[in-house]
């Protein structure tokens, strides 16, 4: 039997390596979480300077646009507050500077529930690998939330310290747990067509394929549309 999460946390910090990753990646539970009264975060490591085919593009220029996109995305997700570390896009690494950051915004947003990649789904068939930001970003705040930020003599200069419950992992080859976005996929369609620099067309292509992922997620959940996590507990 499927399980499904229906409860809203109360606060929540999304981890994603690129600007449109936590749209793509778990927009409509983001959204159906902040209908919820939820107070969600997410923070966004690269700036997306490298996110362009065009090797015309200024990559400043990109960095200010795709900036305005995380914020209009944002605004209609509904959250509480966005934070852009700026790394260059494919330079980063799992070490002290980069978990520091995050120790330090998981003690400042104190979330019940962290949100982020997981690390070990990299295969997907014969057609995709995970993007090598994604792996980082999801290995990094693995880390950072546990034990890091829940240990004071990590990174002390960052604050007190503070103990994430659960995390769920996104875009998993082994989901054990589903949200029902049925109510919210709309608002996910239209927070990731706010990154308009990476569409060539219309976007309704991926529209088409975004609703299509959310359809299978349903099928599993037993639900019109779901978006399929795996969860660890970090407390008993």
């Amino acid at each position: 039997m499927a399980e499904l999460i229906r409860d809203a946390p109360a606060s929540v910090l999304a981890c994603y390596a690129h600007p449109d990753d936590p749209e793509v990646s778990c927009g409509g539970t983001l959204a159906r979480w902040t209908a919820a009264g939820a107070e969600v975060h997410t923070v966004v490591c690269t700036s997306g300077d490298k996110g362009s085919s065009d090797p015309a593009t200024d990559p400043a220029e990109l960095v200010a646009r795709r900036a305005e996109e995380v914020a209009a995305a944002a605004s209609l997700v509904g959250l509480a507050g966005h934070h852009l570390l700026g790394h260059p896009d494919g330079e980063l690494e799992n070490g002290p500077s980069l978990r520091r950051e995050l120790v330090a915004l998981i003690r400042q947003v104190r979330p019940q529930v962290v949100v982020c990649p997981d690390p070990q789904a990299v295969l997907f068939g014969q057609d995709y690998y995970n993007h090598l930001d994604h792996r980082v970003v999801g290995w990094a705040t693995l880390d950072a939330a546990a034990p890091a930020a829940a240990l004071p003599l990590y990174f002390p200069e960052t604050g007190p310290p503070h103990q994430v419950e659960v995390v769920y992992l996104s875009g998993t080859l082994e989901p054990d747990v589903w949200v029902d976005v049925s109510a919210t996929l709309e608002v996910k369609l239209d927070a990731v067509l706010c990154h308009r620099s990476q569409l060539s067309e219309t976007g309704e292509w991926l529209r088409t394929v975004i609703r299509e992922r959310a359809e299978d997620g349903g099928r599993q959940a037993g639900v019109r549309y779901a978006e399929g996590f795996r969860r660890l507990r970090l407390t008993g």
